[in-house]
């Protein structure tokens, strides 16, 4: 997989036959399925395959595009308080699945919370205030004291 520079920075690899990806969830996908990581994404056919696909659609649909226009500027506040109430319930959903297990879908580290652990992170900058939701908060703990994730956050320097 290969930048081209043409696009906006970073943001649409392509590949080496010319085609480009442009979707997060899918370019992750790709890169798991071409490195043959059975351990974050599961081989087709495998339940266990769809589970962290739906996650990864929920996350994209629900949380993702729910922060988008938290970062706008020119968005009123009032708007953003209703949208940050929106996300909070989300996320309060999104906690409750997590009282009972460790990771998304189960018991190994996927795709999935690679992508939660991501978007999580930003309402630190916009919102909405995640730190009552007992569950996610020892989950992103968890995730982050991940030498793998650690390491990431180091080279973009930022911090668990």
């Amino acid at each position: 997989m290969q930048h081209n520079s043409r696009d906006r920075v970073g943001a649409i690899p392509e590949l080496d036959d010319g085609q480009r990806l442009s979707e997060g969830p899918v370019i992750a996908q790709y890169l798991c399925e071409r490195a043959g990581r059975r351990d974050l994404l599961p081989a087709c056919g495998d339940p266990a395959r769809y589970r962290v696909l739906e996650w990864q659609a929920y996350i994209s649909s629900e949380l993702h595009k729910g922060f988008s226009p938290l970062f706008n500027p020119a968005l009123a506040e009032d708007a953003k308080g209703l949208l940050r109430t929106a996300l909070a319930g989300r996320f309060a959903w999104v906690s409750e699945q997590l009282q009972q297990r460790d990771h998304l879908c189960g018991e190994g580290f996927t795709l999935a919370d690679a992508y939660l652990f991501a978007v999580s992170r930003w309402s630190r900058l916009v919102g909405p205030d995640l730190g009552d939701l007992a569950a996610l908060q020892r989950y992103l703990a968890r995730i982050g004291a991940r030498p793998a994730v650690r390491a990431a956050l180091a080279s973009e320097g930022l911090s668990a």
